[in-house]
């Protein structure tokens, strides 16, 4: 069975309608999320505009703040700060990459861990891991929630990662952990890499690199779940060779209108709950 993130999170969309609405009937406001851009990558301008569009099909408002390429590091944490402080705000994101000279990190951390709906802050990765409340990465928090609609068990199942970003592959193996899955994390430097990938109930490729995932690498009536984003021959591709793997795999999810669909959705939970714990 193909799975169809696009089908979920308009799902997602529709039924956070009713939780911004309350929320304005509380408030005389929507949940608002503030994007700040800085520079101007296309693929970047692309992104932000999606995520307002679904913004507005939830019932959320969304803003940008747009800053030059040559913006400093002191600048952008400023402005992060400044958006911090005012109270209509409720979610705040940076959209990546940064020009290389400007300092992520830095830039990042300026963001309140109650307003990071990214849920990259190292208080919301900390929760994660301790298994505490928090936000969670957009993108690892949607893989789980296909799972949950698609009634895919984790408890006891034997989950391998192909990653471990930071973003992705990090917090999906604690959120698989943390649902009983036992987990491995596979990357770079695995050396038995399809041994490890074929032991797997639950299989999700997030490494970056088209077709690493070949049909020899899966077994029968695994659950494949492909987080790449790559383009190859200028068409868009995951890291799973999706042709081949779908004949043994029992889900599987495609590239695109899989988790692409989903990373947004979940940002846009990640906002709701941000306003409304805010307004606890």
């Amino acid at each position: 069975m193909i799975i169809d993130g696009r089908a979920v999170a308009a799902q997602i969309r529709a039924e956070l309608l009713s939780r911004t609405a309350r929320f304005f009937e509380n408030t005389g406001r929507r949940p608002t999320l503030a994007v700040v851009l800085i520079g101007d990558d296309p693929a970047s301008a692309i992104y932000v505009r999606n995520k307002f569009k679904a913004c507005a099909e939830a019932g959320i408002d969304s803003f940008d703040v747009r800053l030059p390429a040559t913006v400093s590091t002191e600048e952008a944490e400023e402005e992060v700060r400044r958006l911090a402080d005012k109270g209509t705000v409720d979610g705040i994101l940076v959209q990546l990459p940064l020009p290389k000279h400007l300092d992520a990190e830095r830039i990042l951390a300026a963001i309140p861990t109650e307003k990071d709906v990214d849920g990259f802050s190292a208080q919301n990765i900390g929760a994660l891991a301790l298994g505490k409340r928090g936000t969670v990465a957009c993108t690892p928090l949607g893989v789980m929630e296909l799972l949950k609609r698609y009634n895919i068990g984790t408890c006891g199942k034997y989950a391998v990662v192909v990653g471990r970003s930071n973003i992705v592959g990090k917090p999906m193996a604690l959120l698989l952990l943390n649902a009983d899955a036992t987990v491995t994390v596979c990357h770079s430097r695995t050396q038995n890499l399809k041994e490890e990938c074929l032991k797997a109930d639950i299989l999700v490729a997030a490494a970056g690199r088209a077709g690493l995932i070949t049909a020899d690498m899966v077994k029968e009536g695994a659950t494949v779940i492909d987080v790449g984003m790559n383009r190859a021959e200028g068409k868009l591709c995951g890291d799973v060779d999706f042709e081949n793997v779908a004949k043994k795999a029992a889900f599987i999810t495609p590239v695109p209108g899989g988790v692409g669909p989903m990373t947004v959705a979940m940002l846009l939970v990640n906002v709701c709950n941000a306003a409304e714990m805010r307004l606890k």
